[in-house]
């Protein structure tokens, strides 16, 4: 079963049993993607790491990266 198929068949159970309907599917996904990057900062927070900039500095890194003499 596919999610909008589940998603039609609980809009319609809800409704048979006068409860609102459940949310759509994607319409919390920036959200939930928010929520996540936010958690991650905190968690480089207090692991004493920058909480931000850590993608690109990483990349930076890489690409100055020199081989040993």
């Amino acid at each position: 079963m596919s999610i909008t198929q589940q998603y039609f068949l609980d809009s319609y159970r809800s409704s048979q049993h006068g409860e609102a309907a459940p949310p759509a599917p994607g319409s919390h996904d920036w959200e939930t993607a928010r929520a996540v990057r936010d958690h991650r900062r905190f968690r480089a927070v207090v692991a004493g790491r920058p909480a931000h900039g850590r993608l690109r500095g990483a990349l930076t890194r890489w690409l100055h990266w020199r081989p040993a003499h």
